[in-house]
């Protein structure tokens, strides 16, 4: 891990685990008239370093939630409206709260794989974040049920159609899972900008005024809808914002550690973990309870 072809591994693995090799795929709606190629290429670059931080310093699995740093170069920097970012290599900086931002589940990068490039979707990111972050995968969705569209026209908001779409029983239950952590980061657009309401079309279709945005002097968009992130858990637990989100899951650090070991040894192995392997899996996290659940750690487990 010393040696420089260990960035190989964080490449590989980062790429494979958090969906990077699909960043791009998608190119966003001309609404988003403050992309660029400069922010699309320091996007991945924020993610890898931050990991690479995280095994080098043997830091804990729950800064992939929640930290009070990140890696930005000046693009990022102000695409998130931190300060005193000038240069175009990438540098620690630290991340205060109203930035919004801290671990990798607010970066750019991940925000941008999660969402189709005109919408984002609570679906679809909650799945993401069961999936590669809790480690509790939804159930797939019955073969007879279509899938949710949004309405790229503004006229309704996704909560909207998510409130009927629950009404069908065959959708209920899994949507009870899967929505919340989706709504919790609804507050991030397709480019991992913060937001505080929809955007609207260019024609001024589902806007309601021209605004200017916040890190962007001198770029307008059309407001529409507020956006609304809070949410309740399946099992009761209500939050109002990402904040809230980040501090329920920090409850379990035990489970985000049990995911990120269940990752590693997925890659390491090249084949899904049978019920046998729970034992190897459990046997890692009770070596590794005492120091906080650290990433070197756990991959000096699965080693």
């Amino acid at each position: 891990l010393l040696d420089r072809k260990a960035s190989r591994f964080t490449e590989n693995f980062v790429g494979q685990w958090l969906d990077l090799r699909k960043l791009h795929m998608t190119k966003p709606d001309l609404r988003y008239v403050e992309f660029d190629d400069q922010l699309l290429w320091s996007m991945p670059r924020e993610t890898m370093a931050y990991f690479d931080e995280m095994l080098r310093h043997d830091r804990s699995v729950s800064e992939l939630v929640s930290s009070d740093w990140t890696y930005l170069d000046a693009r990022l920097a102000k695409h998130y409206g931190v300060s005193g970012v000038d240069s175009w290599e990438l540098r620690r900086s630290p991340i205060l709260p109203e930035h919004r931002r801290g671990g990798v589940i607010t970066h750019a990068s991940v925000l941008k794989v999660t969402a189709n490039g005109t919408t984002t979707s609570p679906v679809l990111r909650g799945k993401w974040l069961l999936e590669k972050i809790i480690g509790k995968p939804p159930s797939p969705p019955p073969p007879d049920i279509p899938a949710l569209e949004p309405d790229i026209r503004g006229a309704t908001t996704i909560r909207q159609q998510l409130e009927k779409h629950r009404q069908l029983p065959a959708c209920a239950s899994c949507h009870l899972q899967i929505d919340p952590p989706g709504f919790a980061l609804e507050n991030y657009d397709v480019i991992g900008g913060w937001r505080d309401w929809y955007r609207g079309s260019q024609d001024g279709h589902g806007g309601k005024e021209q605004v200017e945005l916040v890190n962007y002097s001198g770029a307008r968009v059309w407001r529409g809808e507020d956006v609304k992130p809070e949410s309740v858990m399946h099992d009761g637990r209500a939050f109002k914002d990402i904040d809230q989100y980040r501090a329920i899951l920090l409850e379990d650090p035990e489970q985000l550690a049990r995911s990120v070991t269940t990752k590693l040894l997925v890659y390491a192995t090249g084949t899904d973990l049978q019920f046998a392997d729970r034992e190897v899996v459990e046997s890692i996290i009770a070596r590794t309870r005492g120091e906080g659940f650290c990433l070197r750690s756990i991959l000096h487990g699965v080693v």
